[in-house]
């Protein structure tokens, strides 16, 4: 199993903190923010984690990745400079997939989500469904839902409904950008943006997975918090304290 951390971003929002610097190397609890999600991925299971950034922070991160050694981490510039040229985080995906070769089941996860429980549980629910699995987590607000991706389940954990970014919610689970692939969806990958999708927002890809093949949720323990913004940034800081 290989992981793939999805690291390309320009995170406008937390200007002027992110001009020059990437928002997943920024620290909280005076750690950076990739150092406290790749605790809590099961490193002893991954060969290799790539590191997916831009052209303008892949220097940083190979300074950072130079002085971690949990496990053998890779970085690869997607040659973007600016929000108008970025891949997008499927496109960042599909570079990865088919510069490395990658030919293994594949962990993804956002590289600005933070958690305060261990995720191994996602790879064991994969393998043992030998499917596409999402992690889900109930933010517990039907307007908090509405910037992000709600989805229904049934009685085996099979996603039934999937929507990104809904009008009019009446669920307030959560598919969030932390995913299992076996390796024989890979392919499905480079199928979606051949097809002329939308190459961002990770869950346009589920939305578009689970009608043709069975994609199954795995909850979250604990808590997620998504840093995109000044008042996650200081929520992540309490949350850690």
């Amino acid at each position: 199993m290989k992981a793939v951390i999805l690291a390309a971003g320009y995170a406008t929002r937390l200007y002027p903190l992110t001009h020059d610097a990437p928002k997943h190397l920024l620290e909280v609890g005076g750690r950076p923010i990739l150092d406290r999600l790749l605790d809590h991925l099961p490193l002893a299971e991954l060969d290799t984690v790539y590191v997916v950034t831009n052209a303008k922070f892949a220097d940083r991160f190979r300074e950072w990745a130079a002085g971690f050694d949990a496990a053998r981490v890779e970085v690869i510039d997607d040659g973007t400079t600016s929000e108008d040229d970025k891949l997008g985080a499927i496109g960042d995906l599909a570079l990865a997939i088919e510069q490395k070769g990658i030919d293994d089941d594949l962990l993804i996860a956002a590289g600005d989500s933070l958690f305060t429980e261990r995720l191994d549980g996602i790879a064991h629910v994969g393998r043992e469904r030998d499917a596409f699995t999402v992690s889900v987590y109930d933010v517990g607000d039907l307007d908090a839902i509405r910037r992000l991706s709600s989805l229904g389940v049934d009685a085996e954990g099979r996603v039934v409904s999937f929507e990104e970014k809904p009008e009019s919610p009446t669920s307030t689970l959560a598919g969030i950008a932390l995913y299992y692939y076996p390796r024989s969806y890979l392919p499905l990958v480079a199928e979606y943006l051949a097809d002329g999708n939308n190459p961002d927002q990770p869950g346009r890809l589920v939305e578009w997975l689970y009608t043709r093949v069975p994609v199954y949720a795995w909850r979250v323990p604990g808590r997620w918090i998504d840093v995109g913004t000044p008042d996650a940034l200081v929520e992540a800081e309490q949350a850690l304290a």
